[in-house]
């Protein structure tokens, strides 16, 4: 099998992530990358994740078999010109941006068409940046692709094929499917998410006595509103017809909502949270979204001294890594009284077994 080589324009936690998984998956592989930031290249350079750092988009690229453009959305657009100058017909030229017809419309109007396949790893972090990267993170993830007219059936399949390398799951769909099915389930819950956060900000005292209780529900629904402000902010001007549609649908549907509160409408409230849950309950529970699945489980233990140490300790012991560990002060929608969050499912099965014995409780939950 000869050697791909494979390029990334801009590294972060997308692009490194990408290049952590081929790295640990592939063996005859090379890889250039370029960023913006030098100490990102070097950090890559020291951990063996890409063989070469390029300070800028040259000849570098021109023998690349792919290239990830994975900057974000508007220096993509500004970075074509530049890239058409180097690679070659051969090379098969992707992006991993959550919106894809702004993109897929400059690949026309530059006349990439033919080599180009759009590409969205459903896979994120409320963390950004290289330093967060890591291989895990496509694992299982839904990776979808979405080609041109003018692509070829053996290049998507060998990028399909690729995808697999990484340990994701390659979906294929039109680019402008794609765009209003990512407005429904991811870039609408965003914009949810944050206008309910600063909804309560704008309506808690000056005592703060929301912040000071708010867990439960509050914190389920509102913990992607920690992510990326920059980029939730170019998501919405590239997809803002898909986005605003749906969001008035939703607006609609909350004041149909509050009209049945209002009238105390006891069968109709009852069906908007069976229905709900019927639904919610049918979705698959894995790792393949743009907010990857949580593993964690709450536990009852002992209000005495060294308890908290004895459950962490324990599982230090049998090499479980846990990602953060902290006492629930409100309980209203959770039972147990710490909370313990792992990496991985493995981890969380482990620790399960490790402390299923009579002297403690564990409670799950549907995420």
């Amino acid at each position: 099998m000869a050697r791909l080589h494979i390029g990334f324009i801009g590294l972060g936690l997308i692009g490194g992530s990408i290049a952590r998984a081929l790295r640990e998956n592939m063996s005859e592989i090379y890889m250039t990358a370029y960023d913006i930031n030098g100490a990102t290249l070097d950090r890559a350079l020291q951990d063996g994740v890409i063989d070469q750092a390029a300070q800028q988009i040259d000849g570098r690229f021109s023998d690349c078999d792919y290239l990830f453009l994975c900057a974000p959305v508007q220096k993509n657009d500004a970075n074509l010109e530049t890239v058409k100058k180097f690679i070659s017909p051969s090379c098969t030229l992707t992006d991993v941006g959550s919106v894809k017809t702004d993109i897929h419309q400059h690949i026309a109007k530059v006349g990439l068409e033919a080599q180009f396949i759009g590409g969205h790893p459903m896979a994120g972090s409320e963390r950004f940046g290289y330093a967060n990267s890591k291989a895990k993170l496509l694992e299982n993830a839904y990776y979808i692709l979405t080609p041109t007219g003018q692509t070829l059936p053996e290049r998507l399949e060998a990028y399909r094929t690729l995808v697999e390398s990484m340990g994701a799951i390659p979906l294929i769909l039109d680019y402008q499917q794609h765009d209003y099915v990512t407005a429904g389930i991811s870039h609408l819950p965003h914009v949810i998410a944050a206008s309910l956060v600063n909804l309560v900000r704008e309506s808690d005292n000056e005592d703060g006595i929301m912040k000071l209780v708010a867990a439960g529900g509050f914190k389920d629904i509102t913990r992607i509103a920690s992510s990326s402000a920059a980029m939730w902010q170019q998501i919405c001007l590239t997809n803002t017809e898909n986005i605003s549609r749906l969001l008035g649908d939703y607006i609609g549907s909350l004041s149909k909502i509050k009209d049945q509160l209002d009238a105390r409408q006891e069968d109709a409230l009852y069906r908007l949270f069976d229905s709900a849950r019927v639904y919610r309950d049918s979705f698959i529970n894995a790792s393949s979204g743009p907010i990857k699945r949580v593993y964690s489980f709450n536990i009852d233990i002992d209000d005495r001294p060294g308890m908290l140490a004895q459950v962490a300790t324990a599982l230090a012991f049998n090499n479980i890594n846990i990602k953060n560990i902290g006492i629930v002060h409100n309980r209203e929608y959770e039972e147990g009284v710490l909370r313990i969050e792992f990496y991985d499912e493995a981890s969380q099965e482990a620790a399960k077994l490790l402390l299923s014995t009579p002297q403690f409780v564990i409670h799950e939950k549907k995420m």
